[in-house]
């Protein structure tokens, strides 16, 4: 009787290694498609975000070698309606989380083209904000989150090198204006910030290398 015994402890054990792997989070998250990305991307986002994710308008924001965990937590609080957007919403509302990370890990391959400012009279004002903050009104150097480039950290703070200024700068006042919610450091920083200040951080990172 003991061989048999031993057989099903054996038998056991490897059921429920079977079973822990299968609910092991490396099991539960499929690589990304980068096929399936590429379509779903072409068909719900290209329009206003380009072919390539370099966004042709000003208005929409270049998704183009942006970090894709970044990318997965928008298009989530898209969804749920924590980020509000009408736009988006319907989109992302449509889009299934494997859906998100294709799209994102996709476009995130993608190279973003570079930017310009708009108003070089503020970029040097714009410079000293996101390098040094300004330690009187006690607002922090951008450049500790986002990096001195611009480049961002990968699933933490996004990349803001070369964005468009126009959409930094309505992003920052919606952080300002409590519009955007998603994010409290960012609504802490944006509150101490005035409209001069916006535009000159926003001109200062779209012309970012």
């Amino acid at each position: 009787m003991k061989p048999i015994s031993h057989f099903f402890v054996l038998l056991a054990l490897g059921a429920a290694a079977v079973t822990a792997n299968a609910n092991s989070p490396q099991a539960a998250v499929a690589k990304p498609d980068a096929a399936k990305g590429e379509a779903s991307f072409g068909a719900v986002c290209a329009a206003c975000h380009g072919a390539d994710g370099n966004s042709g308008s000003p208005a929409y924001p270049k998704l183009a070698q942006q970090h894709p965990e970044y990318l997965v937590k928008q298009l989530q609080e898209f969804k749920s309606g924590k980020r509000d957007n009408a736009i988006m919403k319907g989109f992302a509302s449509a889009l299934s989380e494997e859906d998100m990370r294709n799209i994102a890990y996709w476009v995130s391959s993608k190279t973003a083209k570079p930017g310009f400012a708009k108003n070089k009279d503020l970029v040097s004002l714009g410079e000293k904000i996101y390098r040094g903050g300004i330690a009187d009104r006690q607002i922090a150097a951008c450049s500790g989150c986002h990096g001195p480039s611009g480049a961002g950290i990968p699933a933490q703070y996004p990349r803001l090198q070369g964005q468009h200024a126009d959409y930094a700068a309505a992003q920052l006042t919606a952080f300002r204006g409590g519009v955007r919610n998603n994010s409290v450091q960012m609504t802490q920083v944006a509150a101490k910030l005035n409209d001069r200040e916006i535009q000159a951080l926003a001109d200062y990172v779209a012309g970012l290398r």
